[in-house]
């Protein structure tokens, strides 16, 4: 356990960004399983509502640093490029 004043500052605002980290990317998790279970099921129009909710939300998880950008714009590509296979 930190003694110093500041460490254990660091260890409060630590344990913040952990949280809302998890509660992002757990957040992700259920908006892309809907996106996988609108296209298994066949509905288009609901895909494409799901894709472009998970584009927006990766989006935002990039700008707040909990994932790095490249990553988000290169799930986004692959959700795309299913969501376009699917729909032809």
């Amino acid at each position: 356990m930190a003694n110093i004043k500041s460490a254990k500052k660091r260890i409060r605002v630590i344990d913040k960004k952990t949280a809302r980290n998890r509660r992002v990317k757990g957040h992700l998790k259920d908006v892309l399983k809907s996106f996988d279970a609108s296209i298994a099921n066949g509905d288009m129009e609901q895909a494409k509502a799901d894709l472009a909710l998970a584009e927006k939300k990766l989006m935002q998880a990039a700008a707040k640093g909990t994932i790095h950008k490249n990553a988000a714009s290169r799930k986004v590509s692959r959700l795309t490029q299913r969501f376009n296979k699917a729909n032809a």
